[in-house]
């Protein structure tokens, strides 16, 4: 393979949760939710992250932590500590910097990385590496030709894995699934796009962009496609 530039997807599996294991090991394995003063009777308090334990219950961020209780009357609510999780992300954005590439972050718990190499996925399994060492934080790594696809790419490894999505698989790995699959298209829009007949990625793909564009506006129309 020759040598060329690659954007890859650096995200840190269940973070903010992950990093409340670390300082509670006797958790591991059980369903734990985090989000406000971690207690789930209070009102208008949202999870922030979830375990894969209770994620298999229906719980997920952004969910009312009296609904998360209802799905999952045995998991452990904890609550946020932003400091720590401001820490722990500086030491993974240290360690990132470490490697010879760009590095553009996007939040405690991802960034984009553009690097020029012949083994995208040597780098990335190096990048994995040297977070868990360095942190003991587990990271997916998605690689793509541009940040979309590794975004999209990070997903499909989780957890803890490397995945490849460029123009080369592009059409295998997504043409079959929903529009909201893709990085910027929700529900309400995914909604908007189906009532135009447009329900798979091949679909939007195949759609005319001015046609896109006199229904979703001239911007993002376009963007769509």
């Amino acid at each position: 393979m020759s040598t060329r530039d690659w954007i890859l997807h650096v995200d840190l599996d269940q973070f903010i949760a992950a990093v409340e294991l670390l300082r509670r090991p006797e958790l591991r394995g059980r369903p734990v939710v985090v989000g406000g003063s971690g207690d789930p009777t209070q009102p208008r308090t949202v999870a922030a992250t979830a375990t894969y334990e209770a994620r298999a219950h229906g719980v997920h961020s952004g969910m009312p932590l009296r609904t998360a209780l209802r799905l999952c009357p045995d998991a452990v609510f904890l609550p946020t500590d932003p400091p720590a999780y401001e820490a722990a992300s500086e030491r993974v954005m240290a360690t990132l910097r470490a490697f010879p590439m760009e590095v553009e972050v996007w939040g405690w718990d991802e960034a984009f990385v553009g690097a020029r190499t012949d083994a995208p996925e040597a780098l990335a399994a190096g990048i994995r590496r040297a977070v868990l060492a360095e942190t003991e934080l587990s990271c997916s790594v998605g690689i793509g030709d541009n940040k979309h696809q590794a975004k999209l790419a990070s997903g499909f490894a989780k957890p803890a894995g490397v995945f490849r999505l460029t123009g080369e698989n592009w059409a295998e790995v997504m043409h079959h699934r929903p529009t909201d699959a893709l990085w910027g298209i929700g529900a309400r829009t995914s909604r908007k796009l189906a009532a135009l007949g447009l329900r798979t990625v091949a679909e939007l793909a195949a759609a005319d962009p001015a046609e896109l564009a006199r229904h979703f506006g001239p911007t993002n129309g376009p963007w769509y496609h």
